[in-house]
C-alpha cells in the first residue's frame, strides 16, 4: 500500500514519516538547506505480515502544489497532517480538496505537534478538522494526535496505518500495465530508472513496454517493488523500473509521462469528462476557461469546453471537454485536476469519461447520451447501453483501451454482451443484433427500389448500396454485411454490383430479339469468344452497331468487355479466372506466365494476353515482369457461377 502525505507547510508531513520509518525523505540540498520539502519523497516501512508500507511525502507550500499533484494523483489512500498549534490552514484545505477531487478511498487525519498545546487546545483543533473533513472523502477518517518529538501516539498510528493495509481494498490488477513516471535518473552501469506509482495491472522483468506519449519501446531490465529487488511489480505499488531500448533517450524521459503495455499506448489530445467546480470558487467555470490540467504525474495547459449547458457552478458537477495543448495519456476514469490560468489555485477536480472524445458535435444530444452509458460502472452493462443508442456501431478497440480491458477481458464481455461484430480484425465495430438487422433489411429494401427506378440495369455497386443507407457506416463495415447478405442468399453478388435475388435487367423486344440470336454463339464460344467483327459478319450486322449493343448489355451484366473488340458471357468470364487461381496457388511464389495459361485454357496467346490484362485491371491479379499472381479470390471479383 502507498499512502501519500497531505497538509500545509511545517505542519510537520517529513518529521511524521521519519518517526514512522526512521527515513528523513528531504533529499535534495535545498530542502535540507531550507529546512522544507520542495519536490516528492519516499520511505518505506517493512510490515510484520511481509508486506512493506509506503509513503509519497508531498510537498506543502502552495508554490509546489504541481509536485504535491504528481505525488498523490493515482494513490487510494492519504495521511493528512494538522498541526496541533496551527490547526487547519490554507494549504490544509486546498490538499484536502485535492484528496476529496481525486477520490482517495481510504485516509487518517494525524494530529502533529502535540507536544506544544495543552488538552484544550487538542479538543478545539479536533474540533475544527471535524467540521472542516464534513462531506469530504475524510469524514469517517480517524483522527489521531501524535509528537515527532516524544514519540507520543507514533505507535498507535503505525498500527493504525497497518490496520488499514488489511481493509484497504485492492485496487484491480487484470488490466493492462501502467506506471505514472514522478521521477527518472541514470545509474552507473545499469542505465535509465523510472520510478512512479502503478495504477493497474502487472509488469514483469524481461517485459516489453512502452513510454507514453512518445511511443518508445522499452525492455524491462530490473524492478525494484515497494524499495525491494523484485521479478514484479503489481497495481497498488510504488516501483522503479530499470528500462533500456534501441530508440531510449534519457533526456526525452520526464515526470508526466507514462510506462504501460503497447496495446494501450493511445495518448489523445483532448478527453471527455465529468467535473466538479469547488464549492469555494466565487464565480461559476465558463465555457473555454484556459486551465492547467493535472493527470497522473502530468501538468498541460489546456482549456474547458462545456457539454450541454454554458457554466457549471460552484460546488457543482457537469460534463466537459478538456482540450489539451499536447498530447495526454489517460483513460477512462482517472482522476484529473484542473488548477487555473496562473496555476495558482485549484479550482475543479473530475473523472475521465471517455479518453477518445471528437473535436467536432461533442455537444450533441447523441454524443452526451454516449457519455451518459460510458458513466456505468461495468464494462457489460456500458458497452450494452452504447449498443442499444448507437445504431452506426461502436468501435470495440477504442472501448477496450478507454475501459484499460485486457484481451481476455473483451472476450469474456463479448460472451456476455449480444452483438455483432464486423470491419477489419485490427478495428472492428461492433453491433446490437436489432441494429444490424435494421440495416439488413434497409439495404434490401434500397436494393428493391433501386430494381424498380432501373429495370434495365441489373446491379447495384457497394459505393451505391452504402450512399442510399441512411447510417454513414465505414465502408469495410458495410461490405461485411453485404456478403453476409450474400452469403445467405438474400442478395446476389454479381462482381460488380449486387442484385435481388431472380432479378432480370428488362430488355425492350427488339434487344430481346438481339440477345437471343448473339447468346448462343458466345455461349457456344465460351473460352473462345469471337471477336466483334467476327460476330457481326456471323449475324449480317453493322458492326459499330453491334459493338454499340454489347456495351449496353455489358452494364446490364449480361456479357462482360475483356478487350476492346471482345464480349463474354460472365460465367465464361468465371471459368477463365478459376484456371488463372488454380495456377496462382499451384505454383506458389513463382506465379505463372502467360504460355501457362494459354495452355490450361487452350486458348491461344493473343487472346489469352487480353484475358489477362482484363483480369490485371480487374484488381485479380498483378504482373511482374513476364509472370502474375493472383491477389483476391475470384468471387470478390466476379461473383461466382
Amino acid at each position: 500500500m502507498i499512502i501519500a502525505t497531505a497538509g500545509h507547510i511545517d505542519h510537520g508531513k517529513t518529521a511524521l514519516v521519519h518517526a514512522l520509518t526512521g527515513i528523513d525523505t528531504d533529499r535534495l540540498p535545498e530542502e535540507k538547506q531550507r529546512g522544507m520539502s520542495i519536490d516528492l519523497g519516499f520511505a518505506y516501512q517493512p510490515l510484520d505480515s511481509g508486506r512493506v508500507m509506503g509513503f509519497v511525502d508531498v510537498p506543502g507550500h502552495e508554490r509546489f502544489i504541481r509536485n504535491m499533484l504528481a505525488g498523490v494523483t493515482g494513490i487510494q489512500s492519504a495521511m493528512l497532517i494538522v498541526a496541533a498549534d496551527d490547526g487547519p490552514m490554507p494549504q490544509t484545505k486546498e490538499h484536502l480538496s485535492i484528496l476529496d477531487l481525486l477520490g482517495v478511498s481510504d485516509g487518517v487525519i494525524a494530529l502533529t505537534k502535540i507536544d506544544r498545546v495543552e488538552t484544550n487546545r487538542l479538543k478545539e483543533v479536533e474540533n475544527e478538522i471535524k467540521t472542516m473533513v464534513a462531506g469530504t472523502c475524510l469524514k469517517d477518517a480517524d483522527i489521531m494526535p501524535v509528537s515527532a518529538i516524544d514519540g507520543s501516539g507514533i505507535e498507535d498510528l503505525r498500527d493504525h496505518l497497518e490496520a488499514m493495509t488489511d481493509l484497504l481494498e485492492k485496487r484491480k490488477g487484470n488490466g493492462y500495465f501502467r506506471l505514472s513516471i514522478d521521477r527518472c535518473f541514470t545509474i552507473q552501469g545499469a542505465g535509465l530508472v523510472v520510478t512512479g506509482s502503478v495504477f493497474s495491472g502487472k509488469v514483469n522483468v524481461g517485459d516489453v513496454l512502452t513510454l507514453s506519449p512518445d511511443g518508445t519501446e522499452v525492455r524491462v531490465r530490473g524492478i525494484h517493488s515497494q524499495n525491494r529487488k523484485s521479478e514484479t511489480g503489481i497495481a497498488g505499488e510504488r516501483c522503479a523500473i530499470n528500462i533500456a531500448g534501441a530508440n531510449l533517450k534519457g533526456s526525452a524521459v520526464k515526470r508526466g509521462g507514462w510506462l504501460l503495455t503497447p496495446q494501450i499506448h493511445a495518448p489523445v489530445p483532448r478527453f471527455d469528462a465529468n467535473l466538479k467546480v469547488l464549492p469555494n470558487e466565487k464565480k461559476p467555470l465558463r465555457h473555454w476557461t484556459p486551465v492547467h490540467v493535472h493527470a497522473g504525474a502530468a501538468e498541460i495547459p489546456g482549456r474547458i469546453a462545456i457539454l450541454g449547458q454554458k457554466e457549471i457552478s460552484p460546488g457543482a458537477e457537469g460534463l466537459v471537454q478538456v482540450v489539451l495543448d499536447r498530447r495526454m495519456s489517460i483513460l477512462r476514469d482517472d482522476h484529473f485536476i484542473l488548477r487555473d490560468q496562473s496555476a495558482q489555485r485549484t479550482i475543479a477536480g473530475g473523472k475521465v469519461v471517455d479518453p477518445f472524445s471528437p473535436s467536432r458535435g461533442r455537444a450533441k444530444p447523441v454524443r452526451i447520451k454516449f457519455l451518459e452509458d460510458m458513466m456505468y460502472s461495468e464494462p457489460d452493462y456500458a458497452l450494452s447501453r452504447l449498443l442499444q443508442h448507437n445504431p452506426e456501431g461502436v468501435d470495440l478497440k477504442k472501448f477496450s483501451v478507454a475501459w484499460n480491458l485486457a484481451q481476455v477481458d473483451v472476450e469474456a464481455l463479448l460472451e456476455i454482451v449480444e452483438h455483432k461484430m464486423a470491419g477489419p480484425e485490427k478495428k472492428p465495430l461492433i453491433f446490437s443484433k436489432v441494429h444490424w438487422e435494421t440495416l439488413e433489411s434497409e439495404v434490401i429494401s434500397n436494393l428493391n427500389a433501386w430494381h424498380q427506378a432501373n429495370p434495365d440495369r441489373s446491379n447495384l455497386n457497394a459505393h451505391g448500396l452504402r450512399t442510399a443507407t441512411s447510417k454513414r457506416i465505414a465502408m469495410t463495415v458495410f461490405q461485411d454485411m453485404l456478403d453476409c447478405l450474400a452469403n445467405s442468399e438474400r442478395i446476389v453478388n454479381l462482381g460488380p454490383g449486387y442484385c435481388l435475388p431472380g432479378f432480370e435487367p428488362a430488355l425492350s423486344k427488339n434487344d430481346t430479339a438481339l440477345w437471343n440470336k448473339i447468346d448462343p454463339i458466345l455461349r457456344e464460344g465460351n473460352m473462345k469468344a469471337p471477336v466483334v467483327s467476327e460476330l457481326a459478319n456471323q449475324l449480317k450486322l453493322d458492326q459499330k452497331a453491334l459493338e454499340k449493343f454489347l456495351v449496353k448489355i455489358a452494364k446490364l451484366g449480361r456479357v462482360r468487355q475483356v478487350a476492346k473488340n471482345r464480349f463474354f458471357l460472365p460465367d465464361a468470364v468465371v471459368s477463365l479466372a478459376e484456371i488463372a487461381a488454380a495456377l496462382g496457388k499451384s505454383n506458389g511464389e513463382r506465379g505463372f506466365s502467360a504460355a501457362e495459361f494459354r495452355d490450361q485454357t487452350n486458348i491461344g496467346r493473343n487472346l489469352a494476353i487480353e484475358i489477362l490484362e482484363f483480369f490485371d485491371k480487374s484488381g485479380l491479379t498483378w504482373r511482374s515482369g513476364d509472370t502474375r499472381k493472383v491477389l483476391k479470390s475470384v468471387s470478390d471479383i466476379f461473383g461466382t457461377n
